[in-house]
């Protein structure tokens, strides 16, 4: 465990002209509102912007504190862990029963609790409370300043207490939360799948779960303290990213009631002049249009502010192409670039480079990512398969062609009584040649599998499924493209080329191909088992390991797909 360097300084009313930076004129309370929320509770995005228009209000007035806790902030398979060692204490004394919770001060505020003495509200209450709050004076005035060494990650913490009048006990406890901003992860309800951006999400508190002491509470009394603190690499496995730290200080009576706090940013040494950083390539999903614009995430690693930044960027090694952006980036804070679309051709697979040139470290300039070509169909007749859950009325699907417009659409639909799988009536369209994007959305968030049955959807050409387009654990929603082009049944080469055997089989077939491709094998219910990689002519491919049946192999090449079935004896 980590250990926090604690210095203390304790000066009386004749002495206070020693503060620095603390306000020592009477002031308002300031509004702590500390929210209890979890990535899989689906009405927590509404109580963060109902936080975050509070806080947007009353600028340098409200600070927002995100606890992850309680049943909907354990993590599923693949999730990230926001929990901390601190929250089922701070939750614990507020009375909670529901999710999303929120407390302003630790306060109790009439008729507005979730039980008679909560002091923990309902989203619905807490502007109310946050408005009576910031209404009324305050005895103790807080600053807080912070210092972040970019080298080691030793975070300096200063605080200071000044008193305006007298606390009602005779001592009150400091607290120091640190937070991280915007950490990308999923959030359930939150209608962004992975990419929902999580906000003043408590990390750690530098004073321990209850704070430590200030032992002299009258009025003209000043305090301050310095706190040193090593910030890890990460916290459960996720990066603790030291240009998206907040800090928030408060005063408290015992461990409840809030009486005033403050916030901040810290500042930042060891940094060089001027260093600018490809910090990540958003993933692209499978295309097949042969224009795209990528988008990248761009760091500032130097001391001063980034104002403008030159980056090239190319595909596939085709023309580079230059874009400049222009913004205001304080050190080590980061944006996201949106690039200008760019032509290149579609390859089964395909790669972005990204380069900031002419900077001063050139080890962090560079990035790349890779992406794939969509699956093709050569057929023009389309089925789209759904079977929701219990829960249909969640449901609701579209397919969109490459100008965005909606071809074929479905959903909401009726809700069923107990769990299972309710099929719906199939949807035949005939598609013309294009690239099509299917979506479906769950307005619950938990997707059509498993919890209330095992829904699915799939989308078929020909009455065969396309490869990969096929699903149900999908949380609140996901697109996948596909392309329509019949001018594959007439390619170079005869279809018949493509060839396996023996088939049946007892698990070893010889695989005959005109020319490179990705061959998968799938379940019939779509469901991937392997892929592999295959060059043209032959190959072999084991599936001993598999149990007897009837699977799908699917074919995907620069100019083909097929689909067949295979027999394993």
């Amino acid at each position: 465990m980590k250990k926090t360097l604690l210095t203390a300084i304790l000066l009386t009313f004749g002495f206070a002209n020693a503060q620095t930076f603390v306000n020592t004129n009477p002031e308002n309370k300031k509004v702590i509102l500390e929210e209890f929320t979890g990535v899989n509770c689906v009405y927590c995005p509404q109580g963060h912007t109902i936080a975050n228009n509070i806080k947007n209000a009353n600028p340098n007035n409200v600070f927002l504190i995100n606890i992850h806790q309680g049943s909907f902030s354990t993590p599923g398979a693949g999730q990230p862990d926001f929990r901390t060692t601190f929250g089922n204490g701070i939750a614990g004394q507020t009375g909670l029963t529901g999710y999303p919770a929120g407390t302003v001060n630790r306060s109790v505020f009439a008729g507005l609790g979730m039980a008679t003495g909560a002091t923990a509200m309902g989203r619905g209450n807490w502007t109310n409370a946050s408005n009576q709050t910031l209404n009324q004076s305050s005895y103790v005035n807080v600053g807080v300043q912070g210092v972040i060494d970019a080298q080691s990650r030793q975070l300096t913490v200063t605080v200071e207490v000044y008193y305006t009048g007298n606390s009602p006990v005779s001592t009150n406890k400091l607290n120091i939360a640190l937070l991280q901003n915007n950490t990308l992860g999923p959030q359930t309800g939150g209608n962004m799948g992975n990419n929902y951006n999580h906000m003043h999400r408590l990390v750690h508190m530098i004073t321990g779960q209850w704070g430590t002491d200030i032992t002299t509470t009258t009025n003209g009394s000043f305090y301050t303290q310095t706190f040193n603190y090593t910030i890890p690499a990460a916290y459960n496995n996720i990066p603790a990213e030291i240009g998206e730290m907040e800090l928030v200080a408060f005063v408290t009576e015992t461990q409840q009631k809030i009486i005033s706090g403050n916030g901040g940013k810290p500042t930042f040494t060891g940094l060089a002049n001027n260093d600018a950083k490809v910090k990540s390539i958003e993933t692209i999903g499978t295309q097949c249009t042969n224009s795209i614009g990528p988008k990248v995430t761009i760091q500032n690693n130097g001391q001063t502010p980034l104002t403008s930044l030159s980056i090239d960027y190319a595909i596939n090694s085709g023309a580079p192409q230059n874009y400049v952006w222009t913004g205001n980036l304080a050190s080590l804070t980061s944006a996201i670039v949106q690039l200008p679309a760019v032509s290149y051709t579609l390859l089964p697979t395909n790669t972005v480079n990204v380069t900031i040139p002419n900077d001063d470290d050139v080890s962090n300039n560079n990035g790349s990512i890779n992406f794939n070509k969509a699956v093709e169909t050569q057929f023009t007749n389309i089925t789209v398969k759904i079977s929701t859950d219990q829960y249909g009325s969640e449901t609701t699907w579209n397919i969109k062609n490459s100008a965005g417009t909606t071809v074929a659409q479905g959903g909401p639909y009726t809700d069923a009584g107990g769990a299972g799988v309710f099929p719906k009536p199939d949807v035949n369209l005939t598609l013309a040649n294009d690239c099509y994007t299917f979506s479906i959305i769950d307005s619950y968030g938990d997707g059509m599998c498993c919890a209330y049955g095992n829904g699915s959807y799939q989308v078929l050409a020909n009455g065969v499924l396309i490869p990969g387009m096929n699903g149900g654990n999908f949380g609140s929603g996901e697109s996948k493209k596909y392309g329509v082009n019949t001018n594959l049944s007439v390619s170079a080469f005869d279809a018949n080329a493509i060839k396996f055997y023996p088939n049946p089989t007892n698990g070893m077939i010889t695989i005959s191909l005109p020319e490179m491709a990705k061959v998968s094998i799938t379940d019939l219910s779509g469901k991937l088992i392997s892929t592999s990689m295959l060059e043209a002519g032959d190959s072999t491919l084991n599936l001993s390991d598999l149990s007897s049946g009837i699977y799908l192999i699917n074919f995907i090449g620069d100019n083909f797909v097929k689909t067949d079935k295979i027999i394993l004896k």
